[in-house]
């Protein structure tokens, strides 16, 4: 978990509302990696228990600066479960645990060093457009998983 911010998104005026009951996914709606996560995410999903929004959007942008991070720089996705924030390989243990069985073994990077586990994230995150490279129009979502983008 991180302490980024000493009071809650849901008591920032500058931040949209949205359903808090959901958790909820901020990316780099340009990161082809990050992107195709979130679809993993929405294909594993079946109950509904995740929102997205990119990290560009208003709700994105809001969230960022709420938690003092860089809007411009997205080298971390945001997992927001329960109130809580989750970054870096945080954000993806969190997520993947909230999917289930056999998902949720995914998690087993929290058991490893944080220290090791982020510098990698980190890395990865750096370089991800020219690993994975990047999305130059908006991603077209299906009509499903729109429903469950904040935009």
């Amino acid at each position: 978990m991180t302490e980024l911010a000493s009071y809650s998104f849901r008591n920032d005026p500058n931040v949209p509302p949205h359903d808090h009951d959901k958790g909820l996914i901020v990316f780099d709606n340009e990161c082809i990696f990050c992107s195709s996560f979130i679809r993993f995410v929405f294909a594993h999903d079946p109950s509904g228990r995740f929102l997205f929004t990119a990290a560009q959007s208003p709700l994105g942008q809001a969230l960022y600066r709420h938690y003092g991070l860089d809007t411009t720089d997205f080298s971390t996705n945001l997992v927001i479960v329960d109130g809580i924030l989750h970054t870096k390989m945080d954000a993806f243990a969190t997520a993947v645990r909230c999917l289930g069985f056999p998902w949720s073994l995914l998690a087993v990077v929290n058991l490893m060093p944080r220290r090791l586990v982020n510098a990698a994230y980190d890395l990865i995150a750096k370089n991800r457009y020219r690993i994975f490279g990047r999305y130059e129009t908006c991603l077209v979502p299906s009509k499903e998983l729109r429903a469950r983008v904040i935009e």
